[in-house]
C-alpha cells in the first residue's frame, strides 16, 4: 500500500511537473499565434491603406472635364487642382516623422485614411472651387503621411523583406489607383449620371481601411512594434526607443538623398500630369471618355504586378541604374506615340507610360535601401517625398497653361519627354550602392 501510494506520489508529482514545464512552452505558442494574427492584420492594414493613396486623384482625373463644367473652371485652374496632390504631399509629409514619434505610427495612418475619408466623402458637395480644394487638401493630408510612413513601417516590421513588402504594397497601390481610373466613369453613369456621386463613393474604400489599423493606433512609439521580436530575442536590454531617439542625421549632406530626392520630384511630376491630364489627352484626340478613363485604367494597372516584380528585382541587383534606364525608354517612346498618333496607338502608349510610371515603387524600395537604419529611413523618406512633391507642383500647373495658350498637347507632350531625361539621369545616381548614413558622416 505504501509503495501503490508513493507510486501515486511520484506520478502525480511528475505531472504536475510535466504541467509547470509545458505552461511556458503553452503560453509561448500562444503568443506566436498571437504575433502571427497580428503580423497578418498589419499586412492587411498596409495592403487596404496601399488601395487608398490614389484614388482621390484619379477618379477626379477620369471625371476632370465633369468637374471643369459643373465649378466653372478654367483650364488654368484644372491645372491648379491636378497641382495640389503634389503641393499636399510636400507640405504635410514632412510632418509624418514627427507626428509618429508623438503618437505612433499606427495612429498617424488611422488618421490619415479617416481623412481621406471624410475630404472624399463632403467634397463633391461643398459647392465652388476653393471650397472643392480645400476638402480635396483634407483628403491629400491623409495620403501624405501615410506615403511618407509606409517605408518605414516596412522597414521596422518587415526588414527582411522590405522588397517583397514594398512590392506588395506598391501592387496594393498600383491596384487602387488603375481601380479608380477604369470604374469611376462606368460608376457614375450607373448611379444615375452625377459626378458628385461618382466622386463621393470612394470615401467607402477609405473607411474599410481605418477598420485594421485601429488595433494599432494605441502604439505611440514608431519603434515599438518593429523592435518587439529583437527585445524579446534579446533581452530587456534592447529599448525599442532606440531607434527613435537616435540622432538625426544631416541628411541634406547626402548626395544619395538629393539624387533620390530629384528623382522622386521627377517621377512625381510625370505621374500627376498622367492621372491629371492622359483621359483628357484621350479625349480631345476623339476618344469616347469611357475608353479614355479605361485607357488611364491601363497605364495605372501596370504598376499592379511590375510594382511587385520591381522591387524584389532592385533589391538583388548591387545597383537599380539598369531598371531606371529601362523605365526611362519605356517613358520616352510612349510620349512621342502620344505626340505623333494618340489615338491611333492609344493602347500601346498606354502600356508603356504604365511602365515608365513605376519609377514610383522603384523610388520606394530605394528609399529602404539607401538607409541602414529605421530612423535612417524615416529621415530619408520625409525629406525625399517633401522635397520630391515640392519639385513636382510646377508640371501639372504648367500641363494646364501650356494647353490652354497653346490650344492642343503639342507643348505640354514635349515638356512631358524633356523630363523624362533628367530623371533618368538622377535616378541612375541614386540607384548606386551607397547609405545616406555613410554620406552624411563623411562630409
Amino acid at each position: 500500500m505504501m509503495g501503490l501510494m508513493a507510486s501515486q506520489e511520484t506520478r502525480t508529482r511528475t505531472t504536475t511537473t510535466a504541467r509547470t514545464s509545458a505552461t511556458p512552452d503553452a503560453r509561448t505558442s500562444g503568443d506566436g499565434t498571437a504575433r502571427a494574427w497580428r503580423t497578418r492584420l498589419l499586412v492587411v492594414g498596409i495592403v487596404l491603406a496601399a488601395m487608398n493613396l490614389r484614388p482621390a486623384i484619379t477618379s477626379l482625373g477620369a471625371l476632370l472635364e465633369e468637374v471643369r463644367d459643373g465649378l466653372g473652371m478654367s483650364g488654368s485652374v484644372a491645372g491648379l487642382l491636378t497641382s495640389v496632390p503634389p503641393l499636399c504631399f510636400a507640405v504635410f509629409g514632412v510632418t509624418a516623422p514627427r507626428l509618429a514619434r508623438r503618437f505612433g505610427a499606427g495612429a498617424v495612418v488611422c488618421a490619415g485614411m479617416a481623412a481621406i475619408g471624410t475630404g472624399l466623402l463632403i467634397r463633391p458637395y461643398v459647392g465652388g472651387t476653393a471650397a472643392f480644394l480645400a476638402t480635396s487638401a483634407l483628403a491629400l493630408m491623409g495620403i501624405a503621411v501615410s506615403n511618407v510612413l509606409m517605408p518605414v513601417i516596412v522597414k521596422r516590421h518587415f526588414p527582411d523583406r522590405v522588397g517583397s513588402m514594398t512590392g506588395l504594397y506598391s501592387m496594393a497601390l498600383a491596384l487602387g489607383t488603375a481601380t479608380a481610373a477604369a470604374v469611376t466613369v462606368p460608376l457614375t453613369d450607373a448611379l444615375g449620371g452625377n459626378w458628385q456621386t461618382g466622386l463621393a463613393v470612394w470615401a467607402a474604400l477609405a473607411a474599410a481601411a481605418v477598420l485594421p489599423w485601429l488595433s494599432f493606433a494605441r502604439e505611440r512609439d514608431t519603434a515599438q512594434d518593429g523592435n518587439a521580436a529583437a527585445r524579446a530575442d534579446d533581452g530587456p536590454g534592447r529599448d525599442g526607443r532606440a531607434a527613435a531617439e537616435a540622432p538625426a542625421l544631416r541628411i541634406t549632406r547626402s548626395r544619395t538623398a538629393w539624387a533620390l530626392a530629384v528623382f522622386f520630384g521627377l517621377q512625381a511630376t510625370a505621374a500627376y500630369i498622367t492621372m491629371g491630364w492622359m483621359a483628357q489627352i484621350y479625349r480631345d484626340a476623339g476618344v469616347p471618355a469611357g475608353t479614355a478613363g479605361l485607357l488611364l485604367a491601363v497605364t495605372m494597372v501596370m504598376g499592379v504586378p511590375l510594382a511587385f516584380v520591381i522591387p524584389r528585382l532592385a533589391t538583388r541587383l548591387p545597383q537599380q541604374g539598369p531598371i531606371v534606364l529601362v523605365l526611362g525608354v519605356s517613358g520616352l517612346v510612349g510620349y512621342a506615340g502620344l505626340y505623333f498618333a494618340p489615338a491611333a496607338g492609344a493602347w500601346a502608349w498606354a502600356l508603356l507610360l504604365g511602365v515608365a510610371n513605376c519609377a514610383f515603387p522603384l523610388a520606394l524600395t530605394m528609399v529602404g535601401m539607401r538607409a541602414r537604419s529605421g530612423a535612417g529611413v524615416a529621415q530619408l523618406s520625409a525629406f525625399a517625398q517633401s522635397t520630391g512633391y515640392l519639385i513636382s507642383i510646377p508640371g501639372p500647373l504648367l500641363v494646364g497653361v501650356l494647353y490652354q495658350h497653346s490650344g492642343g498637347w503639342g507643348l505640354p507632350i514635349a515638356l512631358m519627354a524633356g523630363l523624362m531625361i533628367p530623371q533618368t539621369v538622377v535616378g541612375v545616381l541614386a540607384g548606386r550602392d551607397r547609405t545616406v548614413e555613410d554620406e552624411a558622416a563623411r562630409r
